[in-house]
């Protein structure tokens, strides 16, 4: 194993931006002893204009763990001094290899897990039947393991440590995101944290209750009526855009929709005006009546990669091969249950769902608003989500950021939340929403440059629109010409 001399000229070559320093040669990294774990690739990759080793590592922290992970570091100057650690999407099962190979292209030294679980499918939970200590390995130990070995890895190919350290994630990668704030509070500088699925066992729960309303006799939702919603919508709450820019004022029932008498066309039946209430309003607790957690925002309900593809299927006869159906069937089975025979259209949504929750939630779930140790190591935390979201409510994003002021008082100084207009779940949708978080973030970490007011582009190919976005609670107003941030209008 090469060894550093650390003496204080090497010190200075090291640490020095420009300066030649010595590094470990990438394939000698193969022989790296860590804990519990051990390398088993490294290689020399392509990664933008430049190279970067991709280590590629097996952990096993207990018996039953299997957590792949890999760390992909520019070589030579091409590494800005920076790590930042990619979260993963759905229940995970493999690295995200993809991303880390282009922030490596970026300049950073980045890493990503499986989670401690290998599926080419996301929405597969099979994997933790009988194996707890698996689910523990993707609710957060994987992450932990994940940023330990990379650091140490990293240390050992460049002879010192990452000078910032940033946590990206968004979806799942948005609920780990949150749990590294809460569990690891002083591993990262940094955190962005999009559309998180930090109450990811609640979600759970609205998705039951809306595909047993969608399975009524009658209550299925197909494309016509999915269509019908979004264009009454943003009729009644847009500006005559193709999206609504105040979603937090739109006020909308689709019980005006509902079928009179004769009417067969243009018009959603009792049945469907049930469901698409249900959809919004999320899951009630039958015990009281009341709304337990919120659902999705009008607006881009016919949209692709909306509805159709999260929620209904498209079509009657593929609803159950929605993502948000397979997501929160295998969820029950084999996180809450361990029975792959339960269905879930059948679960009662009070004491029943209440056991699952309180099996499932403590290992999977980051929704803590005590974020003291976090703020104490002066760690700054983005959270973004979109407000047309078919996958997490974006309602979710506002109840978290808001218990954490409740618990904390005022969080400006190292916590902000952007809700974007438009946007479905990490992206997309019928507005311009792209912001380069990890940049603002970067930002705010090393220059102190707070994000306030940002602006979200068009995707690199589209038409050149742009949208402001004000950290909540405020919105975009126009005044004349010009789009400002203002607070939210007062609604009698």
């Amino acid at each position: 194993m090469k060894r550093y001399l650390m003496g204080a000229g090497a010190a200075l070559a090291l640490g020095a931006p420009g300066l030649a320093h010595a590094e470990t040669a990438c394939a000698d990294l193969a022989k790296t002893a860590l804990p519990h774990a051990e390398v088993t690739a490294a290689s020399v990759e392509k990664a933008g204009a430049g190279e970067a080793c991709r280590i590629a590592v097996a952990s096993h922290p207990t018996r039953d763990s299997n957590i792949k992970l890999e760390v992909w570091i520019p070589l030579g100057q091409a590494w800005n001094g920076k790590f930042v650690q990619m979260g993963n999407g759905g229940f995970a099962g493999t690295v995200v290899s993809g991303q880390l190979r282009a922030m490596a292209g970026r300049g950073y030294a980045a890493a990503g897990t499986d989670d401690g679980h290998q599926t080419p499918v996301g929405t597969n939970a099979a994997w933790a039947l009988g194996h707890p200590e698996k689910l523990i390995d993707f609710g957060w130990r994987a992450l932990k393991e994940t940023t330990d070995i990379s650091k140490a890895l990293i240390a050992e190919q460049k002879g010192l440590k990452p000078k910032t350290s940033y946590f990206f994630g968004c979806s799942d990668g948005g609920r780990e995101a949150l749990m590294e704030a809460q569990r690891f509070p002083t591993d990262f500088d940094g955190i962005v944290a999009g559309a998180p699925a930090n109450a990811m066992s609640q979600l759970f729960g609205i998705s039951a209750a809306q595909h047993q309303a969608l399975n009524q006799p009658g209550g299925y939702l197909g494309m016509a009526e999915l269509q019908l919603l979004q264009k009454t919508a943003i009729a009644q709450c847009g500006d005559g855009g193709p999206f609504i820019r105040d979603p937090a004022s739109c006020h909308f029932d689709p019980g005006k929709l509902q079928c009179k008498a004769g009417q067969t066309e243009g018009c959603l039946t009792a049945p469907q005006v049930h469901s698409a209430r249900v959809m919004y309003e999320g899951r009630r607790d039958p015990r009281t009546g009341k709304i337990a957690f919120p659902g999705f925002t009008p607006g881009a309900e016919g949209l692709g990669g909306s509805w159709p593809t999260w929620v209904t299927g498209g079509t009657a006869d593929r609803h159950s091969q929605a993502a948000g159906y397979q997501f929160s069937s295998n969820a029950f089975k084999y996180f809450a249950f361990g029975d792959p025979s339960f269905d879930f259209l059948k679960m009662d949504l009070g004491a029943q769902f209440d056991r699952a929750r309180h099996k499932m939630g403590p290992i999977i779930d980051s929704d803590s608003p005590n974020l003291r140790a976090f703020k104490a190591h002066g760690g700054k935390l983005i959270q973004y989500h979109g407000w047309n979201d078919p996958a997490i409510p974006a309602r979710s994003s506002i109840l978290y950021y808001e218990d954490v002021r409740k618990t904390m008082g005022d969080t400006g100084g190292f916590y902000k939340l952007y809700l974007v207009p438009g946007m479905l779940h990490c992206g997309g949708g019928a507005a311009p929403t792209n912001v380069d978080w990890l940049g603002q973030l970067d930002s705010w970490v090393t220059q102190n440059k707070a994000p306030a007011a940002l602006t979200a582009a068009a995707a690199p190919n589209g038409s050149g629109a742009t949208q402001l976005l004000c950290p909540y609670p405020g919105v975009a107003r126009k005044t004349g010409e010009a789009w400002s941030c203002a607070a939210p209008k007062r609604r009698s």
